[in-house]
């Protein structure tokens, strides 16, 4: 199934359940149980929002050997991961919010996974029935801030307003995370295409290791790493991401 989160003229931000050009409203989050209102509306009538409403945004840094390369890191033994703030997500078709001209602001394009039920010290081989779907996610990263911070680690770099782009869809049926296909455009040029079966610690052993560390709940979000090719985006470019089965978040860059 397909799921989105949406705004119309007249109303609060809403889930819904898509069929084709159709949305069938539901009474909360599907995650959390939402049940359809026997309202619909057309999708040419809404506008798209992330399509969750996390508790917290878990990323995986350095999860591919040439991204971890490419910016001079080695790869870690063990998943490495940071804290993003949920006050940095936005729709598709919001504007990325680089804050001023001077600043490296990278693109990092991935898949990102929605947790369905209360998930700890859940084992390996289990972990993706945890699972409630998948979206995509951009991990835009201010690169200045990250050198700045040095040991202090990557919060301030990753959780300014806006730099969380997710959507356009919550999808539940289809995807396989050990072989999904990413690709990013920047103003029509292909920036990054990699599979996620290059992933050095796959979506099951991430889950799994993060459920033994803290709770995580229904509707958190897991952004599972980038591939190679990030790269340094700027006022006026638009940054498209496309994940076969779930669609293309497209945000441009102000």
């Amino acid at each position: 199934m397909r799921y989105i989160r949406f705004v119309t003229d007249d109303a609060a931000p809403r889930w819904g359940r898509q069929v084709d050009e159709v949305v069938h409203e539901l009474d909360g989050a599907p995650y959390e149980g939402g049940r359809p209102t026997g309202r619909t509306v057309p999708m040419g009538s809404v506008q798209l929002l992330a399509p969750v409403a996390p508790s917290k945004i878990v990323c995986i840094g350095r999860n591919y050997h040439e991204h971890a390369a490419e910016l001079g890191n080695a790869a870690p033994e063990r998943p490495m991961f940071f804290l993003k703030a949920p006050s940095a997500l936005i729709g598709p078709g919001e504007a990325i919010q680089v804050p001023d001209r001077e600043a490296t602001v990278h693109w990092e394009a991935e898949l990102a996974v929605v947790i369905g039920k209360r998930m700890k010290n859940v084992a390996e081989e289990e972990a993706l029935s945890y699972v409630f779907g998948y979206t995509i996610a951009n991990d835009v990263s201010n690169r200045d801030a990250q050198k700045a911070d040095g040991a202090f680690g990557f919060g301030r770099g990753k959780s300014y307003d806006t730099f969380c782009p997710c959507g356009p869809a919550l999808v539940t049926e289809g995807i396989d995370p050990s072989d999904v296909h990413i690709t990013l455009t920047c103003n029509d040029e292909v920036r990054q295409s990699d599979s996620t079966r290059l992933m050095i610690h796959p979506v099951p052993k991430l889950l799994s290791y993060l459920s033994q560390i803290m709770t995580l709940m229904p509707g958190d979000m897991v952004l599972t790493g980038t591939p190679k090719g990030v790269g340094a985006m700027k006022p006026g470019d638009l940054i498209e991401i496309h994940i076969p089965g779930i669609g293309t978040l497209a945000n441009p860059v102000i």
